[in-house]
Protein backbone atom coordinates (compact mmCIF):
# COMPACT_ATOMS: atom_id res chain seq x y z
CA UNK A 1 0.00 0.00 0.00
CA UNK A 2 2.83 2.39 0.86
CA UNK A 3 4.41 1.89 -2.58
CA UNK A 4 1.05 2.60 -4.25
CA UNK A 5 0.59 5.83 -2.29
CA UNK A 6 4.12 6.92 -3.15
CA UNK A 7 3.43 6.38 -6.84
CA UNK A 8 0.20 8.38 -6.59
CA UNK A 9 2.20 11.21 -5.02
CA UNK A 10 4.79 10.95 -7.79
CA UNK A 11 2.03 11.16 -10.39
CA UNK A 12 0.69 14.33 -8.78
CA UNK A 13 4.15 15.92 -8.51
CA UNK A 14 4.89 15.31 -12.18
CA UNK A 15 1.59 16.94 -13.12
CA UNK A 16 2.51 19.94 -10.99
CA UNK A 17 5.92 20.18 -12.65
CA UNK A 18 4.24 20.05 -16.05
CA UNK A 19 1.77 22.73 -15.00
CA UNK A 20 4.57 25.00 -13.83
CA UNK A 21 6.29 24.67 -17.20
CA UNK A 22 3.03 25.47 -19.00
CA UNK A 23 2.49 28.61 -16.90
CA UNK A 24 6.07 29.67 -17.64
CA UNK A 25 5.57 29.15 -21.38
CA UNK A 26 2.38 31.20 -21.45
CA UNK A 27 4.06 34.04 -19.58
CA UNK A 28 7.23 34.03 -21.67
CA UNK A 29 5.46 33.80 -25.03
CA UNK A 30 3.38 36.92 -24.34
CA UNK A 31 6.24 38.82 -22.71
CA UNK A 32 8.10 38.37 -26.00
CA UNK A 33 5.58 40.74 -27.54
CA UNK A 34 5.36 43.12 -24.60
CA UNK A 35 9.12 43.52 -24.20
CA UNK A 36 10.02 42.92 -27.88
CA UNK A 37 12.61 40.32 -26.83
CA UNK A 38 12.89 37.26 -29.08
CA UNK A 39 15.28 35.63 -26.59
CA UNK A 40 12.33 34.77 -24.36
CA UNK A 41 11.34 32.18 -26.94
CA UNK A 42 14.29 30.03 -25.81
CA UNK A 43 12.48 29.28 -22.54
CA UNK A 44 9.34 28.27 -24.44
CA UNK A 45 11.27 25.87 -26.68
CA UNK A 46 13.07 24.29 -23.68
CA UNK A 47 9.83 23.94 -21.76
CA UNK A 48 8.17 22.24 -24.72
CA UNK A 49 10.82 19.52 -24.77
CA UNK A 50 10.36 18.81 -21.07
CA UNK A 51 6.54 18.99 -21.30
CA UNK A 52 6.51 16.39 -24.06
CA UNK A 53 8.79 14.11 -22.04
CA UNK A 54 6.60 14.49 -18.96
CA UNK A 55 3.48 13.67 -20.95
CA UNK A 56 4.94 10.28 -21.84
CA UNK A 57 6.22 9.64 -18.30
CA UNK A 58 2.86 10.51 -16.73
CA UNK A 59 0.93 8.33 -19.17
CA UNK A 60 3.24 5.38 -18.52
CA UNK A 61 3.00 5.80 -14.75
CA UNK A 62 -0.80 6.13 -14.81
CA UNK A 63 -1.27 3.09 -17.05
CA UNK A 64 1.06 1.05 -14.85
CA UNK A 65 -0.94 2.01 -11.76
CA UNK A 66 -4.19 1.05 -13.44
CA UNK A 67 -2.84 -2.28 -14.67
CA UNK A 68 -0.95 -3.43 -11.58
CA UNK A 69 -2.84 -1.86 -8.68
CA UNK A 70 -6.41 -2.08 -10.00
CA UNK A 71 -7.50 0.99 -7.99
CA UNK A 72 -11.12 1.60 -7.05
CA UNK A 73 -13.34 4.52 -5.98
CA UNK A 74 -11.41 7.72 -5.24
CA UNK A 75 -8.01 6.40 -6.35
CA UNK A 76 -9.46 5.31 -9.68
CA UNK A 77 -11.04 8.74 -10.20
CA UNK A 78 -7.73 10.40 -9.31
CA UNK A 79 -5.74 8.41 -11.87
CA UNK A 80 -8.39 8.90 -14.53
CA UNK A 81 -8.40 12.64 -13.87
CA UNK A 82 -4.58 12.69 -13.98
CA UNK A 83 -4.58 11.11 -17.45
CA UNK A 84 -7.03 13.73 -18.74
CA UNK A 85 -5.17 16.60 -17.07
CA UNK A 86 -1.93 15.35 -18.61
CA UNK A 87 -3.47 15.68 -22.07
CA UNK A 88 -4.83 19.17 -21.32
CA UNK A 89 -1.46 20.39 -20.07
CA UNK A 90 0.39 19.04 -23.11
CA UNK A 91 -2.03 20.82 -25.42
CA UNK A 92 -1.61 24.05 -23.47
CA UNK A 93 2.13 23.72 -23.96
CA UNK A 94 1.59 23.38 -27.71
CA UNK A 95 -0.60 26.47 -27.72
CA UNK A 96 2.07 28.47 -25.89
CA UNK A 97 4.53 27.40 -28.59
CA UNK A 98 2.07 28.60 -31.24
CA UNK A 99 1.86 31.98 -29.50
CA UNK A 100 5.66 32.23 -29.35
CA UNK A 101 5.93 31.43 -33.06
CA UNK A 102 3.49 34.23 -33.88
CA UNK A 103 5.27 36.59 -31.48
CA UNK A 104 8.59 36.08 -33.26
CA UNK A 105 6.99 37.46 -36.42
CA UNK A 106 5.20 40.33 -34.66
CA UNK A 107 8.06 41.67 -32.55
CA UNK A 108 9.14 44.24 -35.14
CA UNK A 109 5.58 45.29 -36.06
CA UNK A 110 3.55 48.18 -34.60
CA UNK A 111 0.82 46.95 -32.27
CA UNK A 112 -2.80 48.14 -32.54
CA UNK A 113 -4.78 49.27 -29.50
CA UNK A 114 -6.41 45.85 -29.07
CA UNK A 115 -2.99 44.42 -28.18
CA UNK A 116 -3.32 46.07 -24.75
CA UNK A 117 -5.87 43.42 -23.77
CA UNK A 118 -3.78 40.43 -24.87
CA UNK A 119 -1.35 40.55 -21.90
CA UNK A 120 -4.36 40.81 -19.58
CA UNK A 121 -5.96 37.83 -21.30
CA UNK A 122 -2.71 35.89 -20.96
CA UNK A 123 -2.49 36.73 -17.25
CA UNK A 124 -6.03 35.47 -16.68
CA UNK A 125 -5.35 32.26 -18.61
CA UNK A 126 -2.14 31.66 -16.67
CA UNK A 127 -3.93 32.25 -13.36
CA UNK A 128 -6.63 29.80 -14.41
CA UNK A 129 -4.02 27.11 -15.02
CA UNK A 130 -2.47 27.70 -11.61
CA UNK A 131 -5.82 27.76 -9.79
CA UNK A 132 -7.05 24.65 -11.60
CA UNK A 133 -3.97 22.68 -10.55
CA UNK A 134 -4.17 24.02 -6.98
CA UNK A 135 -7.82 22.94 -6.85
CA UNK A 136 -6.85 19.48 -8.09
CA UNK A 137 -4.07 19.05 -5.52
CA UNK A 138 -6.10 20.47 -2.62
CA UNK A 139 -9.34 18.77 -3.73
CA UNK A 140 -10.94 22.21 -3.46
CA UNK A 141 -14.30 22.43 -5.29
CA UNK A 142 -14.73 26.15 -4.53
CA UNK A 143 -11.42 27.01 -6.18
CA UNK A 144 -12.36 24.83 -9.15
CA UNK A 145 -15.60 26.79 -9.53
CA UNK A 146 -13.60 30.05 -9.56
CA UNK A 147 -11.80 28.74 -12.63
CA UNK A 148 -15.12 28.02 -14.36
CA UNK A 149 -16.26 31.59 -13.70
CA UNK A 150 -12.98 33.06 -14.98
CA UNK A 151 -13.52 31.39 -18.34
CA UNK A 152 -16.39 33.80 -19.04
CA UNK A 153 -14.07 36.79 -18.51
CA UNK A 154 -11.52 35.34 -20.93
CA UNK A 155 -14.25 34.79 -23.52
CA UNK A 156 -15.41 38.40 -23.13
CA UNK A 157 -11.88 39.68 -23.66
CA UNK A 158 -11.51 37.53 -26.77
CA UNK A 159 -14.71 38.97 -28.22
CA UNK A 160 -13.52 42.53 -27.55
CA UNK A 161 -10.14 41.82 -29.17
CA UNK A 162 -11.80 40.26 -32.22
CA UNK A 163 -14.07 43.27 -32.74
CA UNK A 164 -11.29 45.79 -32.28
CA UNK A 165 -8.87 43.99 -34.56
CA UNK A 166 -11.44 43.61 -37.31
CA UNK A 167 -12.07 47.36 -37.19
CA UNK A 168 -8.32 47.97 -37.22
CA UNK A 169 -7.81 45.78 -40.30
CA UNK A 170 -10.68 47.49 -42.10
CA UNK A 171 -9.15 50.87 -41.38
CA UNK A 172 -5.57 49.79 -42.17
CA UNK A 173 -5.64 47.03 -44.83
CA UNK A 174 -1.84 47.00 -44.98
CA UNK A 175 -1.82 45.64 -41.40
CA UNK A 176 -4.10 42.67 -42.05
CA UNK A 177 -1.28 40.15 -41.53
CA UNK A 178 -0.49 41.55 -38.05
CA UNK A 179 -4.19 41.69 -37.18
CA UNK A 180 -4.70 38.05 -38.14
CA UNK A 181 -1.68 36.97 -36.08
CA UNK A 182 -3.05 38.79 -33.02
CA UNK A 183 -6.48 37.22 -33.52
CA UNK A 184 -4.80 33.81 -33.61
CA UNK A 185 -2.87 34.60 -30.42
CA UNK A 186 -6.10 35.57 -28.65
CA UNK A 187 -7.67 32.35 -29.92
CA UNK A 188 -4.76 30.31 -28.54
CA UNK A 189 -5.16 32.03 -25.15
CA UNK A 190 -8.88 31.26 -25.19
CA UNK A 191 -8.11 27.59 -25.85
CA UNK A 192 -5.61 27.55 -22.95
CA UNK A 193 -8.39 28.87 -20.71
CA UNK A 194 -10.70 26.15 -22.03
CA UNK A 195 -8.15 23.47 -21.10
CA UNK A 196 -7.79 24.98 -17.62
CA UNK A 197 -11.58 24.79 -17.35
CA UNK A 198 -11.38 21.10 -18.27
CA UNK A 199 -8.99 20.55 -15.34
CA UNK A 200 -11.39 22.35 -12.98
CA UNK A 201 -14.26 20.18 -14.22
CA UNK A 202 -12.19 17.03 -13.69
CA UNK A 203 -11.43 18.23 -10.16
CA UNK A 204 -15.13 18.65 -9.40
CA UNK A 205 -15.71 15.12 -10.68
CA UNK A 206 -12.85 13.84 -8.52
CA UNK A 207 -14.12 15.56 -5.37
CA UNK A 208 -17.88 15.46 -5.86
CA UNK A 209 -18.31 12.55 -8.26
CA UNK A 210 -20.48 14.65 -10.58
CA UNK A 211 -19.95 15.53 -14.23
CA UNK A 212 -20.22 19.31 -14.68
CA UNK A 213 -19.19 19.52 -18.31
CA UNK A 214 -21.32 21.80 -20.50
CA UNK A 215 -22.31 23.75 -17.35
CA UNK A 216 -24.37 20.84 -16.11
CA UNK A 217 -23.44 21.23 -12.45
CA UNK A 218 -26.51 20.79 -10.28
CA UNK A 219 -25.59 19.07 -7.04
CA UNK A 220 -21.86 19.79 -6.62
Amino acid sequence: MRHFLEELEELQQRLLEMGGLVESSIRESVLMLVERRAQRADTVWRNETRINRLEIEIDELAVRLLALQQPIAGDLRFITAAIKINTDLERMGDLAVNIAQRAVVLIEKPMPKAFIEIPRMAMLAQQMVGKALDAFVRRDPDLAREVLLSDDEVDALRSYIYRDLIQFMQQYPSSIAEGVDLILISRHLERIADHATNIAEDTLFLVKGVDVRHHAETSA
